[in-house]
């Protein structure tokens, strides 16, 4: 049996040795997150989906299973994140893909059951009065809405990725159609039935770009004749695919698991695509979703306790 002095000795011994990987992740974290990266003290484990609001120089997160979005200011440092939008009548639904809609002025939210698939909800709200707008049902039994993209008239799509499919909706809220695809289907397996439609992205020629995440599959969606395409991407599957942004008409960031962002770009209107380079952040955290501020890429990463990372995006060959 050990002494009073051995027991305190082999305890510190211990809690020495359990800090050293701890220790490795936070040395690990900093090499990864230099240049504009932003940590920033939160207020639970999980956020998921990023914007960046030009007009009021805030990025806005969702931060799923507590319901809500957030604003995180990036001055002044260190910076804390500050509820912004809660809604009540929202209740036990988590907040997953949100979508500024900057002509309006609105930001807009997709509410679902991650865990359940008993929801799927979008709503719209007034920035400066975060006065609800519009709330529209999408779906019941067995859906799970996931993100948001926006068109230049306000017109909204969202992706279900439990049961592959698009909604439409009006700019005031109304559910125009429901688009499908049996490509929205790839051929089943664990890890293409895991995740669905996830990312979605509106280009300004007036088609969506469309992540299957389990599958790494991009689709090419015609808005107006509701057609869809694969699109081929050399250097792909796009594994793990989550959010989408697109840095201009040409080039488009998928946030990933590993890597933690990939470029894919496109020289024929994304009839076909490449992979051209690639950023390894903090894959402890990974990244959900990307944001573009100023020209810069930004990543929100999904998991922390109590301390989130906002990435520059670095990319590399």
């Amino acid at each position: 049996m050990a002494t009073g002095g051995g027991a305190r000795g082999l305890g510190a011994v211990l809690l020495l040795l359990s800090a050293v990987p701890v220790a490795l992740l936070l040395a690990l974290e900093r090499r990864k997150t230099g240049g504009g990266s932003l940590e920033y003290r939160s207020l639970g484990w999980v956020r998921e989906s990023l914007q960046w609001d030009a007009d009021s120089a805030r990025f806005l997160v969702s931060t799923f299973f507590d319901g809500g979005v957030s604003e995180i200011a990036p001055q002044p440092t260190p910076a804390r994140e500050k509820p912004f939008l809660l809604d009540p009548e929202l209740a036990g639904n988590s907040s997953l893909g949100i979508a500024l809609d900057p002509p309006r002025r609105r930001l807009l939210v997709v509410y679902g059951d991650p865990l359940r698939h008993r929801s799927s909800l979008l709503a719209a709200y007034d920035l400066a009065s975060r006065r609800r707008l519009f709330l529209a049902p999408l779906a019941g039994a067995a859906s799970l809405a996931d993100d948001v993209a926006v068109a230049p008239d306000g017109a909204a799509f969202v992706t279900d990725a439990a049961s592959p499919r698009i909604w439409k909706l009006s700019p005031a809220g109304a559910l125009l159609s429901t688009i499908s695809s049996p490509l929205f289907r790839p051929r089943p397996g664990r890890l293409r039935d895991l995740v669905g439609l996830n990312g979605v992205v509106h280009h300004p020629s007036g088609f969506l770009l469309v992540i299957h995440t389990g599958a790494g599959v991009l689709f090419r969606v015609d808005v107006e004749t509701e057609d869809v395409a694969v699109v081929p991407v050399a250097g792909g599957p796009l594994l793990l695919g989550d959010g989408l942004a697109l840095l201009s008409p040409s080039r488009l960031v998928v946030a990933a698991g590993v890597p933690s962002a990939r470029l894919v770009e496109s020289s024929d209107g994304w009839a076909t695509a490449a992979v051209t380079r690639s950023y390894y952040g903090p894959l402890h955290r990974i990244a959900a979703s990307a944001a573009v501020k100023d020209g810069r890429v930004f990543l929100q990463h999904l998991l922390g306790a109590g301390s989130h990372v906002i990435t520059e995006a670095t990319f590399s060959p």
